[in-house]
């Protein structure tokens, strides 16, 4: 039999995205992310004062520009050496905490869940319910989602003046220290975002929820009356029910940089990783976890329109020009990230398995990496990470009054070399930066969406949404929901990467 191959159309990323898969009857034998729109923010950074990769880079994307702020901000910190206030890296860490926990309600309750309304599932028993949460801009937990959202982005505002593209986190720190009167205000933003979590989305207390720590007593906490009626309980019976467990595991490696820098030790020189939470490569087969380093992270571009080069380029000596050849087996504008040789997975379900979450690491254990588990772990994230901020408050409660900037001394970003590394929404972010006589002589970001949305590699191999496509049967494939639910449950931020679209047979998709 002939292979099919079908355009699928995704609204509902941030961004714009297809997928092109070919099918051998009603199963997918191939897939490939196909990037038509060449981004090129590193080339708009070259020969510019390095400081201005604090202003450009939080426009790479509109959802994510806090993380690529503090990425940047990390990157010439190291590549000068330069102290931190621990009163600036509170801050920091609460700012990217508030932005995080908006992107993942909004992907769970705004871009994945009004898959599970769609017309094939009408007959569910759940469905009404779920229907009555979850349809798009009219469910009860939609709407409650967007006003979470909303007022937990104020706490960005309150030290960066705006949200998306704030520019207030310099080389050695902030520009503006905290006060007392933003303490009270932070406090009742958290409050609010976790009351809202608490009754709303699992339907229980912040605390009992994260001690958790087995797949048994996690199901057994499902059959209670309050977790089975909250968002995450409609969720995770609805989307078991439908067979989302069972699909989408993908490269079954799991890439985390560590999440939050830690006060004290975000000090130069800079050496060993100073997370909160771990960083490290977790082996979805053995259970283990591998110390992260980051001299392993390379680039292909075998499959890429950019001039080639042999192998894996590391960012720092990593290029991109472009070189569009569209008659040949090259096919996108993505490059390919890999972590040694690897294929790695990026983002919550990846954090938190790397940082010794015992209940997501039973789960992974029992079923395997799936979709379900995927959009579950974001969930799981944003009740630690709205914990963690109450935390955060507390501490930064003792810094008032200390300095929140710590001025670098004059020229000392004229030359040398720096890296950046935070755990953004959708999972690692790198900047990479190289400044010779006071100019930009290289700049490389590496997205989460990268690492996740590769071609195949200089080896083949292809790139972890690729393989978790690969294999899935579509009941209907001119209407590839599957795919769908696969895709989305990475929150894909295609504006941070490129445009991923194809040729052929198209089939719109979404609501």
């Amino acid at each position: 039999m002939p292979l099919t191959t079908l355009n699928i159309d995704l609204n509902r990323v941030e961004g714009d995205l297809e997928f092109q898969v070919d099918l051998d009857g009603d199963t997918v034998v191939d897939a490939r992310c196909v990037g038509t729109l060449f981004r090129g923010f590193e080339q708009l950074l070259i020969g510019r004062a390095p400081r201005d990769a604090l202003v450009i880079t939080p426009r790479v994307c509109g959802i994510c520009g806090t993380a690529h702020l503090y990425t940047a901000a990390l990157a010439l910190e190291r590549l000068a050496q330069i102290p931190v206030s621990p009163h600036a890296t509170l801050v920091r860490n609460l700012c990217l905490m508030a932005e995080n926990v908006q992107s993942d309600l909004r992907q769970s309750f705004l871009f994945f869940t009004p898959d599970l309304v769609h017309r094939r599932y009408a007959d569910e028993p759940l469905f009404a319910d779920v229907e009555r949460a979850f349809a798009p801009l009219k469910g009860r937990i939609v709407r409650g989602a967007l006003g979470a959202t909303r007022k937990i982005l104020e706490l960005v505002a309150i030290f960066g003046g705006q949200w998306p593209h704030s520019s207030y986190m310099l080389p050695g720190g902030i520009t503006r220290g905290a006060t007392a009167r933003d303490l009270v205000d932070c406090h009742d933003i958290v409050a609010q975002a976790r009351e809202w979590y608490e009754q709303d989305v699992i339907g229980d207390t912040l605390e009992h929820w994260l001690a958790l720590d087995s797949a048994d007593a996690f199901f057994a906490w499902l059959d209670t009356a309050a977790p089975a009626g909250s968002a995450l309980g409609l969720l995770t019976q609805f989307a078991r029910s439908i067979g989302l467990q069972h699909i989408g595991a993908g490269a079954g490696h799991f890439l985390s940089a560590g999440s939050w820098h830690d006060p004290q030790r975000w000090q130069p020189p800079y050496g060993e990783a100073a997370g909160l939470i771990e960083a490290g490569l977790y082996d979805g087969q053995h259970g283990t976890v591998t110390p992260f380093d980051p001299a392993l992270i390379n680039e292909h571009v075998r499959h890429a329109w950019y001039r080639p080069y042999p192998g894996g380029r590391h960012p720092y000596d990593g290029e991109t020009v472009p070189d569009y050849q569209p008659d040949s087996d090259r096919y996108t504008w993505a490059k390919a990230p890999r972590y040694g040789d690897a294929v790695v997975e990026t983002g919550p379900l990846a954090e938190l398995l790397v940082g010794g979450d015992r209940l997501i690491r039973d789960l992974l254990r029992q079923e395997g990496p799936n979709t379900w588990l995927r959009q579950f772990a974001r969930l799981r994230r944003a009740g630690l990470t709205l914990h963690l901020m109450k935390r955060h408050l507390d501490d930064l409660a003792g810094q008032l009054g200390t300095p929140h900037f710590l001025p670098p001394p004059d020229n000392a970003l004229a030359d040398g070399e720096g890296f950046g590394l935070v755990q953004a929404a959708r999972g690692t972010l790198g900047h990479w930066i190289r400044v010779e006589q006071g100019r930009i002589s290289r700049y490389q970001i590496i997205t989460p969406t990268a690492w996740n949305a590769s071609p195949k590699d200089s080896n083949g191999r292809h790139g972890h949404w690729e393989q978790s496509v690969i294999g899935v049967r579509l009941a209907d494939p001119g209407d590839p929901v599957e795919i769908g639910h696969i895709i989305r449950a990475h929150d894909p931020c295609l504006v941070c990467t490129v445009h991923v679209v194809g040729r052929g047979t198209r089939h719109r998709y979404g609501v």
